[in-house]
């Protein structure tokens, strides 16, 4: 039921769009946009291409804004989280701290299909790895969920220990040493570590709400 009331609030905030044309995917903009597409047959009985553009560093107000394109023509906007309504259900879109999370398409009987993503896109680069090196891309995959299961492990009881030096906590609940003490050049390499990481997750579209974070993102 939440999740009805956040997609129709979603839904309230898509706009118009005004007709401009999709712009190509050019290599400089790998890490800051995220461009997505899928093929919807229409009443016509024709299939027709639906793609989402997202400049995931935001406009100049720092709003991230998800542009929908139905053959390549812009037809509506929205602030993120998005839930556009196309032919047969609803395309969601929800950002990450370090990309999208979610780009589906979700069909009136409840059924969810992931878009693909560009191939000139950072994540249709990664899909590719995936499709054409399987081995290497689940390695990848795998060194990546291993050093966030670290990280939280690690880094849990610092921040439980410098949350309890606060005055007022450290008066009424007491004071917390971590067992877990790292050099600060360990805590650096592992924050790289931790950024690295969780940006090649979410070009998978990966989100799991303890290792990325996703307790506090936006999400439908």
């Amino acid at each position: 039921m939440a999740s009805d009331r956040k997609r129709r609030r979603a839904a309230k905030k898509v706009k118009p769009g005004d007709g401009h044309a999709l712009r190509r995917f050019r290599w400089w903009q790998l890490f800051s946009r995220a461009l997505f597409h899928t093929r919807i047959v229409e009443e016509d009985a024709l299939p027709h291409t639906w793609s989402v553009d997202v400049r995931l560093w935001g406009d100049s107000n720092g709003e991230v804004i998800a542009q929908l394109y139905r053959d390549g023509v812009n037809v509506a906007v929205s602030k993120l989280p998005a839930a556009f309504a196309a032919p047969g259900g609803t395309i969601e879109v929800v950002a990450s701290g370090y990309g999208l999370k979610r780009c589906h398409f979700i069909a009136a009987d409840g059924s969810e299909t992931q878009l693909s993503p560009d191939r000139a896109s950072a994540e249709g680069r990664r899909a590719r790895l995936d499709r054409e090196h399987p081995t290497t891309g689940r390695a990848i995959g795998a060194v990546s969920f291993i050093v966030l299961g670290v990280a939280v492990v690690l880094g849990i009881p610092q921040i439980v220990e410098q949350i309890t030096h606060i005055p007022w906590v450290s008066e009424n609940i007491g004071e917390f040493t971590s067992p877990v003490q790292l050099p600060a050049w360990a805590n650096i390499s592992l924050l790289v570590a931790t950024l690295l990481a969780s940006t090649e997750r979410a070009l998978r579209l990966r989100n799991h709400w303890l290792l990325d974070g996703g307790l506090f993102d936006g999400d439908l």
